[in-house]
């Protein structure tokens, strides 16, 4: 399914998490690569000097090399100096096209010093590719995909998603269940002739038909806060996959969506397919000299 997995390490839990998903990922036919991103690129920041980076540059590498060396070897590995973990993950996932990248969380955020300031968010939303997120505490108690969820509503980002959750299963003898969330406003369901609680009952049963509509997949149908409801979904599945109508494969995340949500609270690990991650498999996204590609720069 995924070709080239990018893992993102770091000197915490959340590397080691990111490295058990990222197998799972991989299976045995896709190739790993584990970055570790350091402070460098001496043109962006005051105070790096040659020698410096090059200390930081041998760090990264040993801290690389042991980590693929107690993973199994099977990986390269890409040491990355950059003024942010951002733009060095970023940068890394063009360098070796990668179609995945694999990062784990905690209790700081992404990779820990993932979220810091609007460079790190400016070099995450431009990745052209997906972003899976592994839960805290993964490699301890990792379980293979038995169950794959994912979140429908019928929007295209949703119908794409579904599109790889199905491969997943497939590939994997998964089962593949899909839940839609309806979630409306009270005050459109006081509008109209029926009443509110006749105006939800009648949203859910359209959303059970769409949903149930769908071939081979257990359907799920719930009304609520569509972060909340995934999240509790979640804790049934072994992977959930979401779309994400934002510009990059972390805009999202970043900006306090569902997605966020999802990352901060989801037990399970968590795939998040956009607009801007391109099909694995297919040619990379032209970009405007920035990374960035051209819906992102729209």
């Amino acid at each position: 399914m995924f070709d080239k997995v990018l893992v993102g390490i770091d000197e915490h839990q959340g590397g080691r998490d990111a490295i058990a998903l990222a197998k799972v990922f991989a299976a045995e036919v896709a190739k790993l690569t584990f970055t570790y991103v350091y402070q460098g690129d001496t043109h962006a920041w005051r105070g790096s000097s040659p020698p410096f980076e090059a200390g930081e540059r041998e760090r990264a590498r040993q801290l690389l090399e042991d980590a693929a060396r107690d993973a199994g070897g099977a990986a390269d590995v890409l040491p990355r100096g950059a003024p942010s973990v951002g733009r060095g993950l970023h940068d890394a996932v063009e360098a070796v096209g990668a179609d995945l990248i694999v990062v784990g969380s905690s209790r700081r955020g992404l990779l820990g010093r993932v979220f810091v300031g609007d460079d790190t968010r400016a070099a995450l939303n431009g990745a052209p590719c997906a972003v899976a997120i592994a839960p805290a505490g993964y490699a301890q108690r990792s379980a293979g995909m038995k169950t794959i969820g994912v979140g429908y509503d019928g929007s295209p980002e949703s119908v794409h998603a579904l599109k790889v959750a199905r491969s997943l299963a497939t590939a994997r003898g998964a089962r593949l269940e899909a839940i839609e969330v309806v979630s409306t406003p009270a005050y459109v369901l006081a509008e109209g002739d029926t009443g509110p609680e006749d105006a939800l009952a009648s949203l859910l049963k359209d959303a059970a038909a769409e949903v149930g509509a769908l071939d081979g997949i257990e359907a799920h149908v719930s009304y609520g806060n569509p972060a909340d409801e995934l999240s509790l979904f979640g804790d049934s599945v072994d992977l959930l996959v979401v779309g994400s109508r934002s510009y990059g494969p972390l805009g999202r995340l970043v900006h306090g969506s569902t997605s966020q949500h999802l990352a901060r609270t989801a037990r399970c690990p968590l795939l998040v397919l956009t607009r801007a991650a391109r099909p694995a498999g297919t040619a990379s996204t032209p970009t405007d000299g920035h990374g960035a590609t051209a819906e992102t720069s729209a």
